[in-house]
């Protein structure tokens, strides 16, 4: 399938290493039958030592879905794509994760100091699949060598179908304020598909980053944490220019307790509880005493006490905004 027939959306979910799981990318796709769902960052050398089918986990209706990999040996990577070729409908090539521990491995971001090797690794694995690659990067690795353009540009020779581009360089991690605006010079001068990523947390972010950058469509990343009808709302907006609202606390709630019944299914009672802990913060964002609930619901290991737990949540907060509205 060529790119253009895969890319049914002008919105995607980025990719977030511990987060974008089976269950989160069943959460967003619960909303959006089209958007692209990506998968959590998979490690080549893991994967080629063992298939972990939590991470590679996915549904028949996750399609469109891409399969993101780290690694910087070219051969290893291309051989994991034709692995994951069965399950993907696209492989994405991460040259963007700003982590120490992956850079200090010469993965990651640290690709974009080394374009040569960036460049062999794209028509390594374009060599061995016949699915899309797309490869998702920053503006550079600091402030002093933004080589996005250029860099885009050896990628695309290099054979990748699909680009997809933070707007802040390795060094600001996620501080600051992503530069969609630098963004339209790589649009300019490659010609395949583009989508910018960084700071798309609502439909009025999405809009004004596809006007500065002049995007093909955004990826959504963080903002998608405890909001996952997020990337339909803005899907939603740019097809038909309606503005959704927001979730009451209440649909978020019932989000929540899917998410945590789905990660128990997938992982274990124990494990999944644990899992789900990270979410928690995302979910109740905003709401009076987020804090003191946050606190609380981290401690509980009890199934049933942590039901309880959020219909407390909701109650208290139900009977807060009837008072109001009195």
């Amino acid at each position: 399938m060529e790119v253009n027939e895969l890319i049914k959306s002008k919105v995607s979910l980025a990719p977030m290493a511990g987060i974008t799981d089976y269950v989160l990318r069943s959460l967003v796709r619960k909303y959006s039958k089209n958007a692209l769902l990506t998968t959590e960052m998979i490690s080549s050398e893991a994967l080629t030592q063992v298939k972990d089918v939590i991470i590679t986990k996915r549904d028949a209706d996750h399609s469109p879905i891409s399969y993101q990999l780290s690694g910087h040996k070219p051969e290893m990577i291309a051989n994991c794509a034709k692995y994951l070729e069965q399950l993907a409908d696209m492989v994405d090539i991460n040259m963007g994760c700003p982590v120490k521990k992956v850079t200090g491995g010469n993965d990651g971001c640290a690709l974009m100091r080394n374009d040569r090797l960036a460049y062999d690794i794209v028509e390594a694995v374009k060599s061995k699949v016949t699915i899309p690659v797309s490869v998702k990067f920053r503006l550079g690795y600091t402030a002093q060598d933004m080589n996005f353009v250029e860099f885009g540009g050896w990628m695309q020779e290099a054979g990748a179908d699909f680009i997809t581009i933070h707007g802040r360089t390795r060094n600001q991690m996620y501080s600051g304020k992503a530069d969609w605006v630098k963004i339209k010079e790589l649009k300019k001068a490659v010609d395949i598909p583009v989508f910018a990523n960084g700071d798309i947390n609502s439909i009025e972010a999405a809009e004004q980053c596809m006007e500065l950058s002049g995007a093909d469509g955004v990826a959504v990343g963080r903002a998608a944490i405890g909001d996952p009808s997020l990337i339909y709302r803005i899907e939603h907006f740019f097809e038909t220019g309606e503005r959704l609202p927001v979730p009451t606390l209440d649909e978020k709630l019932t989000d929540l307790r899917t998410h945590l019944d789905e990660e128990i299914a997938l992982r274990g009672e124990k494990v999944g509880i644990k899992f789900v802990r990270k979410f928690y913060p995302f979910y109740i964002n905003g709401i009076k005493n987020a804090a003191k609930y946050r606190s609380r619901l981290v401690l509980i290991d009890d199934y049933n006490e942590l039901i309880g737990a959020l219909d407390y949540i909701r109650k208290e907060n139900s009977e807060r905004t009837a008072v109001l509205i009195k």
